[in-house]
């Protein structure tokens, strides 16, 4: 049998897997992935991609391949709800509401001034063909697809892996340093043990991924999905129409994605023959015959792993939390996963950080997913709210279409229950316009050394990102001037090294960072902001959310993390940047 040797196994090719394996190459790391599917996934799957997910793909050189073949951010700008899409009756074709989604329309300044990066739509079954071929171009990484994790077990050295070639039924062993689990769930997390518990059947859905030309019927160029509400069910059983492109948008999309919802009991959810007839049912258009790409079958569900790390194994993506699909975190977090957790590989097999750093992705990341998983459960359940709001009475068809009559009336009774359903959707905001959650979360603890400042409140709608520099956030974004050329704060953190950002140079943090890096071999850049040095603040953005003086320094992780800071002046910068590195990286750096 063939025997591999390699640092990182990876099991799984989504969107997690590729890009954990894009990540190590670009620090120096080999990784070998497999995928037990021949090619990736033929179904859209989750296609908004946030603000904060399009700055780590920034790090990495992928994102102005993901703008070029994404759909602009203009026709992601809001939401809609309506009765039907086809149809000539009284009440068929007529728009309930509107909610601005995503930082499109009135939004897009607000969401600008706090990232270099536009949220946009582009999905999975575009997203894992690309990341795959940036990953295989890589020389430090081999990406083997209809390949199959037989077994594995581990020592304190490492994990030796049975892997299947599907295609030839051979197998061969890998021995890995570490294996990052990303197969969601499949086979990793059950074979160390590992349980996932939460909210699950929360309905059981069907996805329709079809090619047709709904432009007679689709007359708003600028909203990403319309949900349909009408007697005969609620949102989700009435369904979801999304568009997806690619090469055009709004009315003119060539593909779309249709969900709707079934009982758990209904045997029918499987019957492909029926599925077509419902979605004309639903749309009002008995006469689409559309081109259908593919069909998934999924369940609602928010569940989270009990842990993430099981030795040499570590779980993210859909292997460690599941949301539901409201607020789109689930690909979003899994790409973050897979972030946090690669340049800490990294550091550890280069020898600059100890094994247990490898402790602080579980601290940092699984808190994180427990509060999405939330968030989406919540937002999940907001639509019972929307359903009330616009009159559906479910079981009653008859008084339902008179509610939805009296909503559209042109009297005051119309008029009230109109601003009713205004007052309800503003708990919709959450859902769309999740501005904190998408940049806003932070590490309390993990790889951190805490300064003893307190959390800045956070919006409990959600809505209102507060920048700060305290120890374990995002290092928030400032547009500055380098050699004549803009460049975001978030740029000059390059991959697997480290950056100091001083604003004095006679402050003495850049000699102090210069020893440290020497004597510990750990990267670090030194950055100094101010109107003297190459890089410049000429709007003055950073000294405002800098939050330190001109003689402090914040330090900042390779994913944009602040990892420590000081508030000034040091008497031993030299002493308190290696502590802090200490505390950081897991191990002992001499001053």
């Amino acid at each position: 049998m063939q025997d591999i040797e390699v640092p990182v196994l990876i099991v799984g090719g989504g969107g997690c897997g590729l890009a954990s394996s894009l990540f190590l190459s670009r620090q120096g790391i080999r990784s070998l992935l497999i995928e037990r599917h021949p090619a990736p996934g033929r179904l859209p799957k989750a296609r908004y991609v946030s603000q904060r997910t399009m700055e780590l793909l920034r790090q990495f050189d992928v994102a102005d391949r993901v703008y070029e073949r994404s759909m602009p951010l203009e026709h992601i700008s809001h939401i809609r709800w309506c009765t039907t899409l086809g149809g000539d009756g009284e009440m068929d074709r007529r728009t309930f509401y509107r909610i601005e989604s995503f930082g499109g329309g009135s939004l897009a300044q607000h969401y600008a001034k706090d990232s270099p990066c536009e949220s946009t739509l582009f999905p999975q079954v575009r997203m894992e063909p690309l990341l795959r071929e940036m990953a295989a171009a890589e020389d430090k990484a081999q990406v083997l697809y209809n390949h199959q994790l037989q077994s594995f077990t581990q020592d304190e050295h490492g994990v030796t892996a049975v892997v299947l070639d599907r295609a030839t039924d051979k197998e061969f062993r890998v021995r890995a340093k570490y294996v990052i689990g990303a197969d969601g769930g499949k086979t990793v997390g059950p074979a160390v043990g590992a349980v996932l518990t939460g909210a699950t059947d929360l309905a059981h859905m069907v996805t329709v991924y079809f090619r047709a030309d709904l432009s007679q019927y689709w007359d708003d160029d600028f909203s990403m999905t319309t949900w349909f509400v009408n007697p005969e069910g609620g949102s989700w059983a009435s369904g979801v129409l999304g568009q997806l492109g690619p090469t055009r948008f709004g009315r003119h999309s060539e593909e779309w994605m249709f969900h709707f919802s079934f009982r758990p009991d209904d045997p029918s959810r499987f019957e492909e023959a029926s599925l077509l007839p419902r979605m004309r049912e639903l749309l009002k258009i008995p006469d689409l015959t559309p081109d259908i790409i593919g069909i998934g079958h999924w369940t609602v569900e928010g569940v989270l792993a009990d842990r993430y790390r099981w030795g040499r194994v570590l779980l993210a993506g859909d292997a460690a939390h599941r949301h539901p699909p409201t607020t789109g975190l689930g690909l979003n977090s899994a790409i973050q996963d897979a972030h946090n957790l690669t340049w800490k590989l990294a550091a550890v097999l280069k020898g600059q950080a100890h094994d247990s750093l490898l402790d602080s992705y579980e601290a940092e990341r699984r808190p994180v997913a427990a509060a999405n998983i939330q968030w989406a459960l919540m937002t999940f359940q907001n639509h019972q709210l929307t359903d009330a709001g616009i009159g559906l009475v479910r079981g009653n068809a008859e008084l339902s279409q008179a509610n939805f009559r009296r909503y559209f009336a042109d009297n005051q009774e119309g008029r009230t229950r109109r601003a009713r359903l205004a007052q309800i959707m503003e708990v919709q905001r959450m859902e769309w316009q999740a501005h904190d959650i998408e940049l806003g979360y932070h590490y309390d603890i993990g790889a951190v050394m805490p300064d003893g400042t307190p959390t800045p409140e956070r919006d409990p709608l959600g809505q209102t990102y507060v920048p700060t520099t305290r120890p374990g956030h995002r290092l928030p974004h400032a547009w500055l001037e380098r050699d004549g050329k803009k460049i975001s704060t978030l740029d000059l953190v390059q991959p697997g090294a480290f950056v100091l950002l001083t604003g004095r140079k006679a402050s003495g943090w850049a000699e102090a960072a210069a020893a440290v890096a020497r004597k510990s071999g750990v990267p670090m850049a030194v950055v100094e902001i101010s109107d003297e040095a190459a890089v410049r603040d000429t709007d003055r953005t950073w000294r405002y959310l800098r939050a330190v003086s001109a003689d402090g320094a914040v330090l900042v992780r390779p994913d944009h993390h602040v990892g420590w800071r000081s508030m000034g002046r040091s008497d031993n910068p030299q002493g308190v940047l290696a502590a802090a590195l200490s505390k950081i990286l897991q191990r002992e750096i001499a001053a």
